[in-house]
C-alpha cells in the first residue's frame, strides 16, 4: 500500500498538477491538506473518474483536508477531538480496507507565527502560536488513542515543524520561528516519544532532504529548503514500513506548490 501525504496550496491552483502526478506516482492513498475549497466546491469527480474515493474537510479559502483512496474508507471522521469550538478544517481520518486495515490520519498542523509572547515569555492566550501548541496537545491526546487502539495506524501531513537542524538548509534561519521553536520541539518529541516512528528519518539519514521550498527568493533553485511534511507511525504500522521518499522533483514542475508529495510503501 503506497501511501502519500501532499500539501498542495490550493485545489484550483493544483487542478491540472495534482492528476499528472497521481497518474506518475500511483498512490493508493492520498492525504491533501490546504485544499482551500469548501467540500461542494471540491472538484472531486476528475479524482473518482481516475479510480479514487474522495473524502474531504474544506473550509472556504484557507486550510481544508482530503483523502483520496483507491481503496475502501471506513469510519471516516473529521475534526480533531478535544476542542468543539474549533472551526478550522485540518484533521480527517479514516481506515483504509487493503490486504491489511490501516488508519490513517492527515493533518495540517497550524503555522503558528507571528510568535506572541508575554514578558515571561509565554505564548499570549488567543494568539497564533498559542493555538498551534494547545492544537499540538490534542493531537498528543488522540495519538495515545490511536497507540491504545493497537492497530496499524498514521499521522501524516503538513507538521509545520522542523524537528532537527538538518531537517533546513540554514537552520540558524528559522530560530525563533514558531516552526523551530523549542516549545514546539519539545510537542513534537513528546508525540514522537510515546513510541512513533518517524518514517522518513527510519529510512533514510542524509540531510539535505527537504520537502518545502518558499516561493520567495529563488529558494527551489538554491535548495534553501526545509522538510515539515511526515508520517508518524504506530509501532504496528512501523512493522510494514518498505520505504518512505521524497518526490522533490515535483516542486521543480510548473506551477508548482510550494511543498512536495512525500510517501511511504507499507506491506499491507
Amino acid at each position: 500500500m503506497k501511501i502519500a501525504t501532499f500539501n498542495i496550496n490550493g485545489i484550483k491552483a493544483r487542478i491540472n498538477a495534482l492528476p499528472d502526478w497521481l497518474k506518475e506516482a500511483e498512490p493508493d492513498v492520498v492525504l491533501l491538506q490546504e485544499i482551500k475549497s469548501i467540500d461542494e466546491n471540491f472538484p472531486r469527480e476528475i479524482f473518482e473518474d481516475m479510480g479514487y474515493n474522495v473524502e474531504t474537510h474544506g473550509q472556504k479559502s484557507f486550510n481544508g483536508v482530503a483523502i483520496l483512496s483507491k481503496l475502501p474508507l471506513e469510519d471516516v471522521s473529521r475534526g480533531l477531538p478535544g476542542d468543539d469550538s474549533d472551526e478550522q478544517a485540518r484533521w480527517i481520518e479514516a481506515t483504509v480496507v487493503g490486504e491489511q486495515a490501516v488508519r490513517v490520519c492527515g493533518l495540517y498542523l497550524p503555522n503558528g507565527n507571528p510568535v506572541e509572547l508575554d514578558q515571561e515569555g509565554a505564548p499570549i492566550e488567543g494568539g497564533k502560536y498559542a493555538y498551534k501548541l494547545a492544537w499540538m496537545e490534542r493531537l498528543h491526546t488522540r495519538a495515545k488513542q490511536l497507540l491504545e487502539d493497537e492497530m496499524p495506524a498514521l499521522m501524516a501531513g503538513d507538521y509545520n515543524i522542523i524537528p532537527q537542524p538538518e531537517d533546513a538548509a540554514r537552520p540558524t534561519a528559522w530560530e525563533g520561528d514558531a516552526l523551530y521553536r523549542p516549545e514546539s520541539h519539545e510537542a513534537w518529541r513528546k508525540i514522537l516519544n510515546l513510541g512513533f516512528t518517524e518514517a522518513f528519518r527510519a529510512r533514510n539519514q542524509a540531510p539535505e532532504n527537504y520537502s518545502f521550498w518558499d516561493y520567495q527568493a529563488g529558494a527551489w533553485n538554491r535548495n534553501d529548503g526545509i522538510r515539515i511534511d511526515h508520517f508518524l507511525l504506530t509501532p504496528q504500522c512501523a512493522d510494514l514500513l518498505l520505504e518512505c521518499k521524497i518526490d522533490s522533483e515535483v516542486r521543480g514542475r510548473e506551477k508548482p506548490s510550494d511543498h512536495t508529495p512525500v510517501w511511504v510503501e507499507l506491506a499491507a
